[in-house]
């Protein structure tokens, strides 16, 4: 078990380090923090002397490896716009991110599920159909456009909530709403695969040829075994809430790490950005791991796999 561990850490790390590399070298070549910063009219001595105090006039390599040493000495950097440390930056608009992202992870985890296991249970009814209908439809709306629908719909028309703005849970309604129905559509759509998947193979028909009664066979065979590929896509959904709040806290004005990143990026203030993509793919790898440690708890195979 511990080898299987190591292996997959050390995929960890190289992954976040691919995500650095990639963001410093794109973010770089996207253009000149300097011009944007600074403005068209500033003379050329201003911007040389603005590029010499960041380290921008170094060669690449140079400024990567300094980069590098800063990472792993637990300095993210300056912010350029604000002159403030990049890491508190992020943290300050981590709380209100979380406001969302948490009870969506919630809702997506109480819904998808359920009903995914619901239909395939009753595979073939109009409940499963409904499902189904529902669970495509959730999934292929892109989340700008159900946000600006529920923004039209429940504020503009209807006036029931507030279009935008932070202070209430009155204000985190639509947007927690706009994150999550993508992912309760893909949770069950996954979950009633899964589920018939595991109730068409034999051990099912042979538990229940021994007299075990349905009830039991569903929550002592089916479910733990199609908790597996369920938690696989739940490993995922928990790095791509932090993504998704980018485009739902630009729509809504929510003052989290989402608005920060479009306003980072449009400034091109490399410290801040870096960091919070460094902090994505963090969640996301971390994520996978737990989801790496669940797969030998949910399935005896992989730990005597691991033991070998």
């Amino acid at each position: 078990m511990i080898r299987f561990f190591s292996i997959r850490l050390l995929r960890a790390l190289v992954t976040v380090l691919a995500v650095m590399t990639f963001a410093f070298v794109v973010l770089r070549m996207s253009g000149d923090p300097a011009q944007v910063l600074l403005g068209p009219d500033v003379p050329q001595e201003t911007v040389d002397a603005f590029r010499t105090a960041w380290g921008l006039d170094r060669p690449l390599w140079q400024q990567y490896a300094a980069y590098i040493v800063q990472i792993f000495t637990g300095d993210f950097g300056i912010s350029m716009r604000d002159r403030s440390p990049a890491l508190e930056l992020v943290l300050e608009r981590l709380p209100a991110t979380l406001q969302l992202t948490v009870p969506a992870l919630l809702l997506q985890l109480g819904i998808g599920i359920p009903a995914g296991i619901y239909a395939a249970l009753h595979r073939g009814s109009l409940i499963d159909r409904g499902v189904i209908l529902l669970a495509v439809t959730g999934f292929t709306i892109p989340s700008f456009v159900l946000g600006l629908v529920l923004v039209l719909l429940f504020a503009v028309m209807w006036g029931l909530l507030p279009s935008g703005g932070f202070g209430t849970w009155w204000h985190g309604i639509l947007p927690t709403i706009t994150i999550s129905i993508g992912g309760i559509g893909i949770l069950a759509r996954f979950s009633r695969s899964a589920m018939i998947e595991v109730l068409g193979q034999p051990y099912i028909r042979t538990a229940s040829a021994k007299g075990v009664t349905w009830r039991q066979v569903i929550s002592r065979h089916a479910l733990p075994n199609a908790a597996v590929p369920i938690v696989t896509i739940v490993g995922f959904m928990v790095g791509s809430l932090v993504a998704g709040a980018v485009v739902t806290e630009t729509i809504f004005s929510w003052p989290g790490i989402g608005r920060l990143l479009i306003v980072s990026v449009s400034n091109r203030d490399l410290a801040v950005v870096q960091c919070i993509l460094l902090m994505i793919a963090a969640v996301m790898v971390v994520s996978n791991l737990i989801v790496d440690l669940l797969y030998g708890w949910l399935d005896p195979r992989l730990r005597s796999q691991a033991a070998h």
